[in-house]
């Protein structure tokens, strides 16, 4: 991957608060890609890739507070299964593919896709000629949210290539769910690669993260401790989009309040509240929740070192022109 990126990617980020803080000071109203797009002659191919990325999430992200939540979701439910390789993104075909998107973990759950396409399209107007695939995309939009809602940027590079096929059933296997007990998260984790520590420091995302109704209407998904002061009205049906907020202090902001959370036995999900089970496990909370910037320097390296997980060996790879489909043949074609 080209490092070289890395140091204009976090001053992007400061760039692309700055920008949006002195435009909502001022009372200006003139969209962030404007700004960019009359200086874009003065940005460097990668740093026209993370001005444009960081505009669309910046504007999704106004609109909508819980869309950066969405999006770290969105790069990691993708890093998790086969690497970091925007499966997720690919569209079902009826009758010949059935991708990640539709797997039950993901399917009316993972949600930001139309952000991650606006990028692509800004990407195309602002910096011609660019080749940006779909799964940096998903990196820098993650990174940048985690910015956005008060986190400490990273440096992201740039070069992964998106896959021209998905796993419907690594979604089910790989990814971590609501009722994995540790041991089984340990071993999710650890088959990445990942330590205990590192795991800790990964699902503190959920300082800004929320769960439906119809998730913890299912007593195997929720913190016994959690049952009786939850408001969703059970049970509910699968249509149902009310939301809990996993931090139940400051649910919008990126901060150490979900450990705190955990310490006092009010972890909402049942995998969060487990991680209170073990010594090992138990001490990195508290550890977090005694030293934030500890937690946001840790989070930060755990990040970098998932984005950087690959795709499975023998997987055709590409940069897609169209982050929903494959370029060219269909997939059932190759």
């Amino acid at each position: 991957m080209a490092l070289g990126a890395t140091h204009l990617s976090l001053a992007l980020c400061l760039m692309a608060l700055i920008v949006l803080v002195k435009a909502d000071f001022d009372g200006k109203k003139e969209p962030i890609n404007n700004i960019l797009e009359q200086n874009s002659e003065m940005l460097t191919q990668d740093f026209c890739i993370f001005a444009a990325v960081g505009s669309v999430v910046a504007e999704a992200i106004a609109r909508e507070r819980r869309m950066g939540a969405s999006l770290i979701r969105l790069f990691f439910h993708d890093c998790f299964v086969d690497g970091c390789d925007a499966g997720i993104l690919l569209d079902d075909i009826p009758g010949r593919f059935q991708g990640e998107k539709t797997s039950p973990p993901n399917n009316n759950s993972v949600r930001g896709y139309q952000v991650i396409d606006q990028a692509k399209q800004r990407i195309k107007t602002m910096c011609p000629g660019a080749a940006v695939s779909c799964a940096d995309i998903l990196a820098l939009a993650a990174r940048d949210s985690v910015a956005m809602l008060g986190g400490i940027p990273y440096p992201v590079s740039l070069g992964r290539r998106d896959a021209r096929t998905a796993n419907f059933t690594g979604a089910l296997t790989q990814l971590p769910a609501p009722f994995d007990d540790l041991n089984v998260q340990l071993k999710k984790f650890s088959d990445k690669g990942m330590s205990a520590r590192e795991m800790v420091a990964l699902v503190g995302s959920h300082t800004v993260g929320f769960a439906r109704c119809v998730t913890l209407c299912d007593d195997r998904n929720i913190n016994p401790a959690m049952k009786s002061t939850l408001k969703c009205g059970c049970p509910v049906s699968n249509n149902n989009t009310n939301l809990v907020p996993l931090d139940l202090m400051t649910p919008d902001f990126f901060d150490k309040f979900y450990y705190e959370d955990l310490i006092r036995n009010q972890g909402l999900l049942f995998s969060d509240q487990v991680l209170m089970g073990s010594t090992a496990t138990a001490n990195v909370v508290r550890t977090y929740n005694s030293n934030p910037a500890l937690f946001l320097r840790e989070f930060n390296d755990a990040m970098i070192k998932m984005g950087n997980l690959p795709p499975s060996r023998g997987v055709q790879l590409e940069i897609r022109n169209v982050c929903s489909k494959v370029n060219g043949n269909s997939i059932a074609d190759m």
